[in-house]
């Protein structure tokens, strides 16, 4: 069977080392790769799919894009406005969002603590499926911090959306003071400035969704830091986001340390270049 990773860009997906490593580990003789798909090409590119194609892990900027092109949609991706899974049986494709639950087992896999007031760096599909999860944990008021509120609109009701009813509240980010309990960043490596990684210190938690190039600015504040925060890393994220689409994929248990030791070894070779 073949799996794929879509999206654009993607040469940098970690995601085929992961998958390849779990089918290895469960002994099936399946294929997974990373096919750029631009946004707007999603359709086409489903229209021509072989029979021996199980299903697909989606990535920017197709993660909403899916949601119209899906035969079933699962009501956790319904919830989130996103899917970032499309699973493939008997030519029906039924997308899922495996992130919602990802980000909350990374979380926790790190830190036990309460999750009250968290604050997110961005306003994409990712950050939709992490408001909805830290509401999940127990948070009561969302904090989405957005360089244009327009844009931020999709991801302010789609967490509105879950049935605790949350407060939303939409910010600049450019400007505003982070004030919370957990900081859940996707804004990318690049656009990381001094400024905005200097007003992110005072919180407990510091998730960095970016994996690729790491450590980000913002994960190295946390590091070369005082020890007071906790990293949670993009690389815990992918890792078991991932677990939980192999599950979808083959029926089995996705296998987390495989996983997990295949992707830091791919990372740790990456900065050696």
């Amino acid at each position: 069977m073949r799996c794929a990773v879509l999206g654009d860009p993607i040469g940098h997906s970690l995601s085929p080392v992961l998958h390849n490593a779990a089918y290895a580990e469960l002994g099936l003789d399946w294929v997974y790769e990373a096919v750029q798909v631009p946004a707007g090409g999603l359709a086409e590119f489903l229209g021509h799919l072989g029979d021996d194609v199980r299903g697909f892990s989606l990535t920017m900027p197709l993660k909403r894009e899916v949601m119209g092109l899906a035969h079933d949609v699962s009501p956790r991706a319904l919830l989130a406005g996103a899917a970032n899974t499309l699973v493939i049986e008997d030519g029906l494709m039924l997308a899922d969002n495996t992130d919602l639950p990802g980000i909350g087992a990374a979380l926790r896999e790190r830190y036990d603590g309460p999750v009250t007031r968290p604050v997110l760096l961005g306003a994409g599909a990712t950050a939709a499926s992490a408001g909805l999860a830290l509401v999940d944990l127990g948070a009561e008021v969302v904090t989405v911090l957005a360089r244009s509120a327009a844009r931020a609109e999709e991801t302010r009701r789609a967490i509105a959306r879950h049935p605790s009813h949350p407060e939303v509240v939409v910010a600049d980010l450019d400007t505003t003071d982070v004030v919370g309990d957990v900081l859940v960043s996707s804004v990318p490596a690049e656009a990381q400035t001094a400024e905005m990684v200097a007003r992110c210190g005072g919180v407990a938690v510091v998730f960095e969704v970016v994996y690729d190039p790491w450590p980000t600015a913002l994960a190295s504040s946390v590091l070369d830091g005082p020890g007071d925060q906790v990293l949670v890393g993009g690389l815990d994220l992918l890792v078991h986001q991932a677990v939980l689409q192999v599950e979808l994929f083959t029926g089995q248990p996705g296998p987390l340390d495989a996983m997990r030791e295949a992707g830091e070894l791919a990372l740790a070779l990456r900065a050696r270049r």
